[in-house]
């Protein structure tokens, strides 16, 4: 006996009613005109860091322009059917029964089949190891074509946020150049084509004429994506050289007085956080106490609100306030909630710490907000060695693990599980987080997704992350939503809940080019 669920459901749910009320004051959008078609967009939002998108670290907000996945991640955060029109979950929570779009072709005019997809899921969960869905792969049983038209998986326990974790789990023809080591080539079913790949400069990619949505989407002639680290986007949008990017807060705060253009927010927020070295601490870092007294010295309202004084909400967790798996318990007890530096200096006095002694070795990206973190642990005595890396940079430093702090932020993701997967001891690109090894967290977390009764999940993941803050391997400084902004020529587009600019009732497909 199966259960049918079109809006699916409950269990993956995300509440975002704090995060709405954030986005209130976002700028509405003019009502659209009839669509036109043509044009170029040009786009310059996350990079691309591969041309395979089953390998990616996190260029999600590219790869969606020409991939597409069974399911999508609506802008209120609930799951929507994409390339599959619906699905059964199995009473037991361990089969799930995907039933295809009819009329979907891939670029290259081949038919988007059940066995194309069960060949999708093999070839993750067989030859992409360190991916973001090597977790869940792990425990897929079986997935085998029914017919031509419907996929049926099964997994070997109970995997609450499956469904939701489809959302990034792209779906490209086999015939995708390099399919059996790394795809050169990608050829998917998006409204657009993987065209030419400059990396780290440019990605053109033409519209695909027989885009399965109808309707004459996608509209536009094609979206270029600018790569480039070294732009600056705000002035590059102003002066019409680019048409959606995004910003840091502070620019989108200038760029909103701008009547040319328009700016806004995605749905989901990006969290804040400091990190230690976990996998392999050096004195005196090594101790609790330590730790415990320079997080009882960091400021996280004045992180805040130096971050984003108009939208930013202070935390010690990995979702706001409003979202279903927030804890209210949890954030009460917050014992760093208000700083106290006299008992941070009076802590690493008990320690036999001499902060004047002591160098913190401190990896960030470039960016200004590590700034605030950096004077707050220099107030307390230390001498700080700020290495401000670019991305590439930062995830190799850190992988070394010869560091002891980090300042980090981690973006929206299609389910609460994609976060705490990275803070398992084999979980994919731990490094932000400083290579947790903790196998009691490791039991509990794996607890959690394979809970099919809601209220028992989030009781496990709170159980975990309480874990994580009772051993200070992290300390959550808070929220805040990430900013894009946009040239009013541009119509029918709105961020959505994550970076992808293309999901099932929205997004780039639907966009259009047109002067008011």
């Amino acid at each position: 006996m199966t259960q049918t669920r079109f809006r699916l459901d409950r269990r993956q749910l995300m509440l975002g009613t704090a995060a709405a009320a954030l986005f209130a004051a976002a700028p509405a959008f003019a009502q659209s005109p009839e669509p036109v078609h043509g044009g170029t967009l040009r786009y310059a939002t996350l990079g691309l860091d591969t041309s395979d998108p089953h390998r990616h670290t996190g260029s999600i907000a590219v790869q969606q322009l020409y991939a597409e996945a069974l399911t999508s991640i609506g802008p209120d955060g609930r799951v929507e059917p994409f390339l599959a029109e619906g699905w059964d979950i199995s009473e037991d929570g361990r089969t799930y029964t995907f039933r295809l779009r009819d009329g979907v072709t891939f670029h290259n005019g081949d038919p988007l089949t059940a066995d194309a997809v069960v060949a999708n899921i093999h070839r993750v969960k067989e030859n992409v190891t360190g991916g973001w869905l090597a977790s869940a792969m792990k425990l897929v049983e079986s997935v085998e074509a029914a017919d031509e038209g419907t996929v049926v998986l099964t997994m070997t326990e109970p995997y609450a946020p499956l469904v939701n974790l489809m959302s990034e789990l792209w779906i490209l023809s086999p015939a995708s150049p390099g399919w059996d080591a790394t795809i050169q080539t990608p050829i998917g079913t998006g409204p657009f084509t993987f065209g030419e790949w400059r990396p780290q400069v440019s990605l053109t990619a033409p519209a695909f004429e027989n885009y399965w949505r109808g309707e004459g989407m996608p509209y536009l002639a094609a979206v270029e994506v600018n790569l480039r680290e070294d732009i600056d986007k705000g002035n590059a949008l102003r002066a019409g050289d680019l048409d959606i990017v995004n910003v840091d807060r502070d620019v989108a705060r200038r760029l909103s007085q701008d009547p040319n253009l328009r700016t806004t927010t995605l749905k989901d927020s990006t969290w804040y956080f400091v990190a230690f070295n976990n996998r392999n601490p050096r004195p005196p870092f090594d101790n609790p106490k330590v730790r415990e007294a320079i997080m009882h010295a960091i400021d996280k309202r004045a992180f805040m609100q130096f971050l984003a004084p108009e939208t930013g909400v202070v935390s010690n967790q990995m979702v706001m306030p409003g979202h279903v798996y927030y804890d209210e318990a949890i954030a009460e007890a917050d014992k760093y909630k208000a700083a106290d530096l006299d008992k941070a200096k009076a802590m690493l006095a008990d320690a036999g710490v001499d902060p004047s002694e002591v160098t913190i070795d401190l990896v960030s990206w470039q960016e200004n907000y590590p700034q605030v973190v950096v004077q707050m642990l220099r107030r307390l005595g230390f001498k700080v060695e700020h290495s401000a890396l670019d991305d590439l940079g930062a995830q190799n430093r850190l992988g070394q693990y010869d560091w002891d702090m980090d300042v980090m932020a981690s973006g929206p993701r299609a389910d609460i599980f994609l976060r705490f997967v990275r803070l398992m001891s084999d979980g994919p690109n731990p490094v932000l987080w400083g290579g947790i090894q903790d196998p009691e967290l490791d039991a509990v977390i794996k607890a959690a997704v394979a809970e099919t009764d809601e209220a028992k999940r989030k009781a496990l993941y709170s159980e975990a992350f309480q874990r994580v803050l009772d051993n200070d391997y992290l300390m959550v400084l808070g929220h805040a939503p990430n900013a894009i902004a946009m040239r009013r020529a541009v119509k029918g587009y709105e961020p959505g809940f994550t970076w992808s600019p293309n999901w099932a009732s929205g997004g780039i497909a639907q966009t259009f080019l047109a002067e008011d």
